[in-house]
């Protein structure tokens, strides 16, 4: 494939209990092989609990709202127009702890198997699971 453009109409999204997800490029739809670009919806009180992408980068950029962000240990509130990178294989979450809805863009590499996205969930084991 050598390009594609993705309506905000025919993005494949995926509504989760935390808020949702618009999947803007990962193998499956574009080929990608280094980026996956997902627009990420939480809601209020929502989070995307402490996980890592063991060979993965990320950067996450706040598009709209407050988002409480963690890097390993580290918890910094993040808004509009703030970012946040991740090395690979760093432990980190993101909550929305407002009353309004946030958005944010996850851009991550490179691609990993056929989903091009790994995520480990490390939210049940300490010290992740005393954090909050």
């Amino acid at each position: 494939m050598s390009g594609k453009f993705i309506p905000a109409a025919e993005a494949e999204r995926e509504q989760l209990d935390w808020g949702g997800l618009a999947w803007l490029s990962r193998p499956q739809t574009t080929d990608a092989k280094d980026l996956v670009v997902i627009e990420v919806s939480l809601s209020p009180g929502g989070g995307h609990n402490f996980h890592k992408h063991p060979e993965q980068e990320e950067v996450i950029y706040v598009i709209d709202g407050t988002v409480e962000q963690w890097l390993r240990d580290e918890k910094r509130m993040l808004s509009s127009g703030d970012s946040i990178f991740i090395p690979a294989d760093a432990v980190h979450a993101s909550f929305n702890t407002s009353a309004t809805s946030a958005k944010l863009l996850a851009i991550l590499g490179p691609c990993v198997g056929d989903e091009g996205y790994q995520l480990i969930d490390v939210a049940d084991t300490a010290p992740w699971n005393t954090l909050r």
